[in-house]
């Protein structure tokens, strides 16, 4: 999951995921993790704001610290989902060729009628709900497709 920052958007979504797993007991099978484009917040946590947004609706953030998308992402990560466009062009420039197939947008799950995922920021409150309304959205659809695509489902049955 990528944002700008690190500290509101993709944090949501790593946290969303992370626990949709835990829910779904493929938290041993799946991996997810969150980075910036831009190194501005490195080791910061979560905004106060999306930490007690998601907090309010279960999800623990406090542990998260803000990182920059590093090389080596490209090729541990078999998806790396940005927010919106422009950190999706940022992801492109930094992504090595071989890779870009990995790239897309978080929003293209779900059934969101907006693209982007809005950045939070500098808005009132609300949007942080609505940052994590289309998180909801678009993880629980992202690991739907994951546990069809993967067969998921039979390898979590197993001993």
């Amino acid at each position: 999951m990528v944002c700008l920052g690190n500290i509101c958007r993709s944090p949501t979504a790593e946290g969303v995921l992370r626990k949709l797993l835990h829910d779904q007991g493929l938290q041993h099978v799946i991996e997810v993790d969150s980075a910036g484009t831009s190194g501005w917040h490195d080791g910061e946590p979560p905004d106060r704001r999306t930490i007690g947004a998601a907090a309010k609706r279960g999800y623990d953030l406090a542990a998260q610290r803000s990182r920059k998308v590093v090389a080596s992402d490209f090729e541990q990560h078999h998806y790396i989902l940005a927010m919106d466009d422009q950190n999706l062009r940022d992801l492109n420039s930094l992504c090595p060729p071989q890779h870009r197939s990995k790239l897309g947008l978080l929003l293209q799950y779900g059934d969101s009628e907006i693209p982007h995922v809005p950045d939070p920021y500098e808005q009132p409150a609300a949007a942080f709900d609505t940052v994590l309304d289309l998180c909801e959205n678009a993880c629980s659809d992202l690991l739907q497709q994951l546990v069809k695509t993967h067969s998921l489902a039979a390898a979590r049955s197993q001993p």
